[in-house]
């Protein structure tokens, strides 16, 4: 009995630590305004958001101009354009003024 609570609590922490690995995921729901091969743009309130796709993105239906849908997609870094080389962080000095 110990051996098998103890290999289920393996797994359950291996399986904790493969799922935290990856980037976070998101969505966005609302009406398709534009759909190209590279490109679903979709309306959300008044912000047009664009989402790229690929020939791995999943369409589950007859996506078109004016379907509504949501988009599950996760963010990820394309370029890293690095400013400050580690110089550290400046404090910011105030001076008190006292009575």
């Amino acid at each position: 009995m110990k051996l098998l609570l103890s290999l289920f609590t393996g797994v359950f922490l291996l399986t904790s630590v493969a799922m935290a690995a990856g980037p976070k995921d998101y969505q966005v729901t609302g009406p398709v305004l534009d759909v190209t091969n590279d490109v679903i743009v979709v309306e959300k309130g008044k912000d047009k958001w664009e989402i790229g796709r690929n020939k791995d993105t999943k369409i589950n239906g007859d996506l078109k101009k004016g379907s509504r849908v949501t988009i599950h997609y996760k963010m990820t870094a394309t370029d890293v354009d690095v400013k400050d080389a580690g110089a550290g962080k400046t404090e910011s000095k105030t001076k008190s003024k006292t009575k």
